[in-house]
């Protein structure tokens, strides 16, 4: 059981007029962080799609604001799941600035779906396995 770790740079771009990291940006990370931890199982999205028939798909998204993030900041996302199911997944994020702080929460919920059919489908034991390496249930 372990948490997806990675850094996201703040861009210019990223900026809103109030001077701080826009909402949108978020989403952004969150969809970067869902790449990635399917990267690190070893089933990229184009191999889960393409090869196996199975696409993600989200069914929800909530994100809690603590605290701006600012364009000299240094953002560190951690990833986990929270929750298995035969076929879908809840997966918890957190995002802190260069001093630790917590500056938001999101989590989001995840369906995996047939391509063809465009029908919820059971994850195989394979996928199944990998996901449990990203475990950390609620208590």
């Amino acid at each position: 059981m372990k948490k997806l770790i990675f850094k996201e740079k703040i861009y210019t771009y990223q900026i809103d007029f109030v001077g701080h990291v826009n909402n949108i940006v978020y989403i952004q990370w969150l969809e970067n962080g869902r790449m990635r931890l399917l990267e690190e199982m070893g089933f990229p999205i184009t191999n889960l799609a393409h090869l196996e028939g199975i696409v993600p798909v989200l069914t929800e998204t909530q994100i809690k604001y603590k605290r701006p993030l600012f364009l000299d900041n240094e953002v560190k996302i951690e990833m986990w799941i929270s929750k298995m199911n035969n076929a879908s997944a809840i997966m918890e994020f957190r995002f802190y600035n260069e001093k630790g702080e917590l500056c938001a929460t999101a989590q989001q919920k995840g369906l995996f779906i047939d391509r063809k059919t465009q029908r919820p489908t059971r994850i195989t034991p394979e996928h199944r396995s990998a996901f449990e390496q990203y475990l950390i249930p609620d208590n």
